[in-house]
């Protein structure tokens, strides 16, 4: 299996986790020229944007350690655009969510970071 074809695997196992969680999952992998955002949510009252980040191995560190500075204003941008495209209000509540899958291991972190400029 390649590296996409594992990504993928493990992104609807993390859909499979975050529903028995009560999120309810609206889209995955959504791409635009802005970016991806692997899936987006609704918990409650949220609309939650979740990064799915895997590593197999620690050996290229953890998989939290990928969700830096860049990537959270990378995925804060394509959700605006998300929100703009699905005529979503600015008031609407949301959510980063981070699910880091080190190995068999899964962390998930609700409100990991906060809507980056």
């Amino acid at each position: 299996m390649n590296k996409r074809e594992m990504g993928r695997e493990k992104e609807q196992e993390v859909c499979r986790f975050l529903e028995q969680r009560g999120y309810v999952i609206l889209e995955c992998n959504y791409r635009v020229q802005q970016g991806e955002i692997d899936i987006v949510a609704r918990q409650e009252e949220y609309l939650v944007f979740v990064e799915v980040k895997y590593r197999s191995s620690s050996i290229s560190g953890k998989a939290l350690e990928a969700v830096d500075e860049r990537k959270c204003r990378k995925i804060s941008r394509t959700a605006l655009y998300y929100m703009k495209e699905h005529d979503i209000s600015l008031n609407q509540a949301i959510r980063f969510d981070v699910v880091a899958v080190d190995g068999e291991c899964v962390t998930l972190l609700p409100n990991a970071f906060d809507y980056r400029r």
